[in-house]
C-alpha cells in the first residue's frame, strides 16, 4: 500500500531502532535522562535558542506554549487556516481560558497583516481580551505545504514585538521550510520568541515533539507539561530516536520535495483533477477532484482498490503527502492509480 495520507505514517528506521534498543536512560521528570538531555541540546542548539523540552506531540507543544505564554482571558491571534485554531480541540481555550482570535491566512499561509494590525491594536480597554500572543505556522499544513517566507516572519515579529506580544512558531516541519526556502531553521526561528517541531512527520519517528525557547519560558513549560500530563519518565527511548532523526534525516527531505514534485505534475495530466498551484512546494499536493462529495469518495475508493491512500479535505478535495519510504517508482503508481481511478469514476 502506498500511503500518501501523511507523513506522521513513517516507520522508524534501523537505525532509530538500534538506537531505542541501546539507549541511554534516566529519569526526565528528575532531569536525569542523558538521552533527552543530549537531543533537547540539540534542538535548542538548531533553533537557536536557549533551551528545548521533549514533549509527545506537536499539539502539546503548541499548547503548552500557549498555556505558558497566556493568561486567562487574554487572546492568542492565530490564522483561520491554522492547525492551532482547526486541528488542536480547542485545547487552549478548554483548558487555559484563552480566547482563540482568528485572522485570514493568504492562499500561501501567510497571516494578513492588515487583521493582525487591527487585534494588536485592542484598546486598554475591561471589555476586550488584551492580547497575549501571535502564532505562525511555517510551513502552513492547510495551504499545501507552503513555506512562509522570511520577510512575512521579520513583518508579522516586527508587529507583535511593537505591542511587547510574544510570538510562537508552529514549525511543526521547519525543515521543511528551511529546505524550500533555501535558510537554515534556526534563520526562521530567529523571528519568534519560541518555536516546535515535530520529530514524527517528515524526520520519522516514532513519536514526540520539541519546544524551544528561552531558559526561563522552557523552565515555566517544564511545569505546564506536567500539568498536562506530560512528564516523562525514561524517555531516552523516544530521545534516542529524535537524535538519529536530527543528524540523518534532515538532508533527505529533498527527495520528498522532488516526489511532491512529480506528483503534482503527474495528477496535473489526470482529466477530472485539480491541483492547486504552490509557489514553492514542500512535501504535499493538495488537489480537488470534479463533482460532488460522492464523485469524491467513489475517487478515493478506486485510489485505495488500486494500493493508493491519500487524505480527504473537504468534500471533494484530497492531501497527498510523500514522505520517508515512498520513492519515485511509488510516485509513478500513484499517478498511474489516479488516471484509471478517474477514467473509472468519471467515465460513469
Amino acid at each position: 500500500m502506498i500511503d500518501l495520507r501523511s507523513d506522521t505514517v513513517t516507520l522508524p528506521t534501523p537505525a532509530m531502532r538500534e538506537a531505542i534498543a541501546r539507549a541511554e536512560l534516566g529519569d526526565d521528570v528528575y532531569g536525569e535522562d542523558p538521552s533527552v538531555n543530549r537531543l533537547e541540546a540539540m534542538a535548542a542548539s538548531m533553533m537557536g535558542k536557549e533551551a528545548a523540552l521533549l514533549v509527545p506531540s506537536g499539539t502539546m507543544g503548541n499548547l503548552a506554549a500557549m498555556l505558558t505564554h497566556c493568561a486567562r482571558g487574554t487572546k492568542a491571534i492565530v490564522g483561520a487556516d491554522s492547525h492551532t485554531n482547526l486541528y488542536e480541540a480547542g485545547g487552549a481555550s478548554a483548558l487555559g481560558g484563552i480566547v482563540l482570535t482568528a485572522i485570514a491566512n493568504t492562499d500561501d499561509g501567510e497571516l494578513d497583516t492588515g487583521e493582525l494590525a487591527r487585534e494588536l491594536g485592542t484598546p486598554a480597554d475591561d471589555h476586550f481580551a488584551p492580547p497575549s500572543l501571535v502564532v505562525i505556522e511555517n510551513t502552513h499544513n492547510r495551504c499545501g505545504g507552503a513555506p512562509i517566507k522570511l520577510s512575512h516572519m521579520a513583518e508579522v515579529s516586527a508587529a507583535a514585538r511593537r505591542r511587547k506580544v510574544p510570538l510562537h512558531l508552529d514549525g511543526a516541519r521547519i525543515f521543511n521550510a528551511a529546505l524550500a526556502l533555501e535558510t537554515t531553521p534556526k534563520e526562521i526561528a530567529s523571528h519568534a520568541d519560541t518555536v516546535s517541531f515535530c520529530l514524527s512527520k517528515g524526520l520519522g519517528c516514532p513519536i514526540g515533539s520539541l519546544l524551544c525557547g528561552s531558559r526561563e519560558f522552557i523552565a515555566r513549560a517544564h511545569r505546564t507539561r506536567k500539568v498536562l500530563g506530560g512528564g516523562m519518565r525514561q524517555a531516552g527511548i523516544i530521545a534516542a530516536a529524535g537524535i538519529v532523526a536530527l543528524t540523518t534525516m534532515v538532508d533527505r527531505l529533498a527527495e520528498d520535495h522532488q516526489n511532491a514534485r512529480a506528483l503534482a505534475q503527474g495528477f496535473a495530466l489526470v482529466a477530472g483533477l485539480n491541483v492547486r498551484a504552490v509557489k514553492n512546494r514542500t512535501n504535499m499536493v493538495v488537489f480537488d477532484v470534479d463533482g460532488d462529495a460522492d464523485v469524491s469518495r467513489r475517487f478515493a475508493a478506486a485510489m485505495k482498490e488500486r494500493g493508493v491512500l491519500i487524505s480527504p479535505r473537504e468534500a471533494t478535495s484530497f492531501r497527498a503527502v510523500t514522505h520517508n519510504g515512498i520513492s519515485r517508482a511509488d510516485i509513478d503508481r500513484a499517478v498511474a492509480a489516479a488516471a484509471q481511478a478517474a477514467g473509472e469514476v468519471f467515465g460513469d
